[in-house]
């Protein structure tokens, strides 16, 4: 890869639904970032942003509507939907065409003026096959959280815990939308939505306004003393039909395997210190461990009864609540970056973990049972 991009800033705001409309809240992380990283409007050089217009952003014309806001307007800019993480990557690719050397990343998404998520993940399938039958985002969890316990052995008590721990981390993210002091039995016993699932192991409607700066490598050393340096990534994209999918053997591994041959990992337990995975629902975190090289196949139950993957572990996973406590749809896997930066460079806050963390995984997903995956490594100067 010639040359380096390195993230410089970023911002972003709580998940609870918020009185502020769409504009001003674009508005307001973008002003926050560039204010961090002491650069006006003038010198940004691109934008590329995530957002949905109609299913999860309720306006047509997204970028047309907010471009001004979030300083596109006369700019080099364009506007991806689906998996956020996609808008880093080509927020990164603006700067080694060696035509930019700073670009705005923001990801942007209303939830609290949203239909829910499911009204619109079920217009995801083909209109005369699946929605007709109200096959949706939750149901197609549901068939593959029920095959993953079968085919492993893996218990409900196991993806429980994994709403346990999230939300419980939640507790120290001013920005988290669900949180709380849960037991095992208080997840199971939370209200069955679709069986298995229940409404703690189901990530919550959020808001969620993101920002990141980029820089190159020359100007991010005029920027900043801490740069957070873009590594590896990878992406891969299932069949489109949802009966022509193994729903356990899905293309995690293989955009995880660019990621990490891009960014020189060969052992990812041991070289990686933590990781920001998108969980919309509690059993996959279990399931993306195991794909992501964490633990074997099947063995994602007995990782998290290891406590390798808490706040104190030796991997810990999600210390800010991940998807379950805060899920903007667009917006989820770009907040995964936006969590590994602020704990690379140790102002996470409360949730800071305790660990130096070197080298931090993100993680995105979108569609049907993980169709479409995303994986960024992003690491230290040292």
């Amino acid at each position: 890869m010639a040359g380096r991009v390195a993230i410089v800033e970023v911002a972003q705001i709580s998940g609870g639904d918020s009185k502020d409309n769409y504009y001003d809240q674009a508005y307001l992380v973008t002003k926050e970032v560039l204010a961090k990283a002491g650069v006006t409007k003038d010198e940004v050089g691109a934008v590329v942003s995530s957002a949905s217009d109609i299913f999860h952003g309720g306006i047509s014309c997204a970028s047309a509507y907010y471009n001004e806001a979030v300083v596109a307007f006369l700019k080099n800019s364009s506007r991806q939907d689906g998996e956020s993480l996609f808008a880093l990557v080509y927020g990164v690719m603006r700067i080694l065409s060696g035509h930019y050397d700073t670009v705005l990343v923001a990801g942007l998404c209303k939830g609290s003026e949203n239909p829910p998520n499911d009204t619109c993940t079920g217009m995801f399938g083909d209109p005369f096959y699946l929605r007709p039958i109200g096959m949706n985002e939750t149901v197609a969890a549901s068939y593959q959280m029920r095959l993953y316990m079968e085919r492993y052995g893996i218990t409900e008590e196991q993806c429980a815990k994994v709403a346990v721990k999230n939300l419980h981390n939640a507790l120290r993210n001013p920005y988290a939308h669900r949180k709380g002091r849960y037991t095992v039995d208080d997840i199971l016993n939370s209200g069955r939505i679709i069986d298995p699932l229940t409404t703690l192991q189901i990530a919550p409607k959020s808001e969620g306004f993101v920002a990141m700066l980029l820089a190159s490598e020359e100007k991010a050393a005029k920027l900043t003393g801490k740069p957070v340096w873009f590594k590896g990534y990878g992406s891969s994209l299932d069949t489109f039909h949802f009966g022509d999918r193994d729903l356990l053997q899905g293309q995690l591994k293989n955009a995880a395997a660019k990621a990490y041959r891009m960014a020189g990992l060969t052992d990812p337990r041991r070289e990686i210190d933590l990781a920001e995975i998108s969980e919309p629902y509690a059993f996959q975190e279990l399931m993306w461990y195991e794909d992501l090289g964490f633990c074997g196949e099947g063995e994602g139950g007995n990782l998290i009864d290891s406590g390798v993957t808490r706040t104190d572990g030796e991997l810990p996973v999600n210390p800010s609540g991940g998807v379950l406590a805060n899920n903007p749809y667009v917006s989820r896997g770009l907040q995964r970056a936006v969590e590994a930066f602020l704990q690379i460079r140790g102002e996470a806050g409360e949730r800071q973990v305790a660990k130096k963390v070197k080298t931090a995984l993100v993680h995105g997903t979108h569609g049907f049972a993980g169709q479409c995956h995303a994986v960024a490594i992003l690491g230290s100067q040292e």
